[in-house]
Parts: C-alpha cells; structure tokens; sequence
C-alpha cells in the first residue's frame, strides 16, 4: 500500500537468549524509521511439537553432555569438504506456516537471525516458494554451514573475515555491518554507579570479573574458575541466567557474587573489570560496545569454542587455555592501561552499520 512502511518478518528461534536479543533489537530499529516489524520463533512453526524438543535437546547438551552437542556439531554444522547432513529437510517442515504469515501479514522482506531459519528460507526463495527478498543476519563470529544457503538474497556479517567466507562459499551479495546490540551499551551506563556500590560493599578493592554462562547457565566448571579468581584478589560475579541449580550451588562459594537473570547488563558490563566468556555470543558482543575486556576461557563445544578462538584471532579478546592463563590475561588490563585501550577501540570499530538499512534496501 502507497505510504505505508515497510513491513519485515524476523526469524529468530528461543535456543538461549541471544537470537531473540538480536531480534527485539532489530524489531526496535524497524519501528524507529517508521516501519512494521513481526517477530516470529522458528520453533514455534516446526510442527509436532519438534521445535520443543530440539531446544530441551539443545539444552540438556551443553549443560550436561558437551561432548554430544560437539558431535552433532562435528557432523551438521562445521565447515569442510565433503557430503555433511543438511538443515533444510527439517527447517522444510515450517515452510507451510512461514509462507502462510508471510502471506497474512503482507510482508515485504524476510530477516533471519538463526541458522535454521536461513536454510529454509534460502530453499523457499531459491524454489519460488518465498515471493519477498530474504535477509540472513549472521550473528556468529565464526561461520559455520548451516548459516550458509544460495538461495538468499543478501548476508550481513559481524566482521569482513566473516563476510569474505560467505562471499567465497556463496557469491551472494554480503555487507559487513558489525553486531547488533541495544544503544544503552554503546553510552555511559546509569547504573554502574549501583553496581559498584554493591561490589565495595561485598569485597572492597577487588576489581570485579564478571563469568557468562549464557542464558541456560551453561558452563565448564565455573565453581573452579570463580575460586580461582577469588583467591587471585578479584569478585567473581557469575550470571547464571536461569540455572538455579548453579545459583544454588555459587550461592555457598565464598567471596563469589552468583546472580541470575539480569535486567541491567549496561550497568553491570560497566562496572566490572573484565569479562570471561565461553560463547562468543551476544553478552561478547555487549562487553565489546561497553568497552568491557573479553579473556576467552573454557569454552562451550561447536560453535563456542570456534568463535572464542575466532574473536581472539582477530585481536578483539585474548584466550586462556588453562587457569594460570587467565590470571595473566586478566593481569594485563589494568584500568588505563595501553591494551586496555587498545583493545576498547577495535571492539568499538566493528560496529560500523544498522543492519536494518541493508535490509530496508531489499
């Protein structure tokens, strides 16, 4: 219709929290310039009932088997020669529901945020059965496979090694656009201040270091490395998402903070001294906007580990293999210091564009 916005149909999928981060972000970006956007869960689409069960699957690995989520992922998702299993054929079964609100809603384009949702709309546009331009937003720093189908019109990528992988493996048109993150991280943070007050008030003068276990708490020994760095001088501040056994457990750990869902991460990045990661995931990204350190440290299987490994590569994190390493990394960022700064500023420069213009422009 003359006059009215565009209207986007963003694809994410509620495996964590940082795919539906991305897409609330996006969704708000949308409705600032005056367009309409609808945000959908691909696992809602899957039908009997499998979209549950992949995420319980999902989860119940990289809290408890590691090592089977690193064989599915050795198998459908690392990059390589030679036949691998394809996403399509199960993203396929949510073909019928997505072009159906596609239809309903009069959308004009399509945005993916998860690599499922990506395999099948690449397969929908490159058969006909999708009639708007498909988007992929590629929130990982490190590609794998199941990010990557023809079909799609256009990529957007965190940084240009991951853009020039894509370009090479698809000849699809690709925009380096940087990450996605609220504004609140990329400005003075109001409730820093309330933070540190909570930090001196538990353990004065011990620089706090903040430990992500993602949205699910998942992590590799995380008492371990919170008493590691308790008896090195700093506050080991644990998000343990929505892990209440893990709560539980840091709760008895002395001289260790564990908290559980947060609301106010831009005060909390701001606060603390460094930040230890295991995904490479959007709280990664969010301590990069924040100017907050990044030590990658034990990291999750799959696609944790290789974007732990990915982000240090390109200077953006420094990563420990083993807990004396950690406490070195740690012990180079002093506040003021020159690789703190340093390390501040190539965080800063990946944010170069809104994805949404890219996007707008299909």
């Amino acid at each position: 219709m003359p006059g009215r916005g565009r209207r986007t149909l963003i694809v994410t999928a509620s495996m964590g929290a940082g795919h539906d981060t991305v897409a609330a972000e996006l969704a708000r970006r949308a409705t600032a310039s005056g367009h309409e956007p609808h945000v959908v869960d691909l696992l809602e689409l899957l039908p009997y009932g499998l979209g549950t069960g992949l995420r319980r699957c999902y989860r119940a690995s990289v809290r408890h088997f590691p090592w089977a989520y690193a064989g599915v992922y050795g198998a459908f998702l690392r990059t390589g020669t030679g036949p691998r299993p394809s996403g399509v054929p199960l993203a396929r079964l949510a073909a019928g529901r997505l072009t159906a609100l596609v239809d309903r809603l009069d959308i004009d384009v399509v945005v993916s945020v998860f690599h499922l949702a990506a395999q099948l709309t690449g397969h929908l546009r490159q058969r006909g059965g999708l009639r708007v331009p498909s988007a992929v937003l590629l929130i990982d720093f490190a590609v794998h496979r199941q990010w990557l189908h023809p079909g799609n019109d256009r990529y957007l990528c965190l940084t240009d090694r991951a853009a020039s992988e894509v370009r090479r493996a698809l000849g699809t048109p690709v925009v380096t656009t940087g990450p996605v993150v609220s504004p609140a991280f990329l400005t003075p943070a109001a409730g820093a201040a309330r933070w540190r007050e909570r930090f001196t008030g538990l353990a004065p003068g011990r620089p706090a270091v903040l430990l992500s276990a993602g949205a699910w708490g998942a992590a590799s020994r995380p008492v371990g490395t919170a008493r590691l760095l308790a008896g090195a001088g700093y506050l080991p501040v644990v998000l343990c998402g929505r892990n209440e056994r893990l709560l539980a457990r840091l709760d008895g750990v002395p001289s260790v903070l564990a908290l559980d869902w947060v609301e106010d991460m831009p005060g909390l990045l701001a606060a603390c001294h460094a930040l230890v990661d295991n995904a490479a995931g959007q709280t990664a990204v969010q301590a990069l906007a924040s100017s907050l350190p990044v030590v990658g440290h034990r990291p999750l299987p799959g696609h944790g580990a290789e974007g732990v490994r990915r982000m240090a590569e390109l200077g953006l994190s420094e990563y420990a293999g083993d807990g004396r390493a950690l406490l070195t990394a740690l012990g180079r960022l002093p506040a003021g210091g020159r690789e703190r700064a340093e390390r501040a500023a190539r965080g800063h420069a990946l944010f170069r564009h809104d994805p949404m213009e890219y996007v707008a422009g299909l």
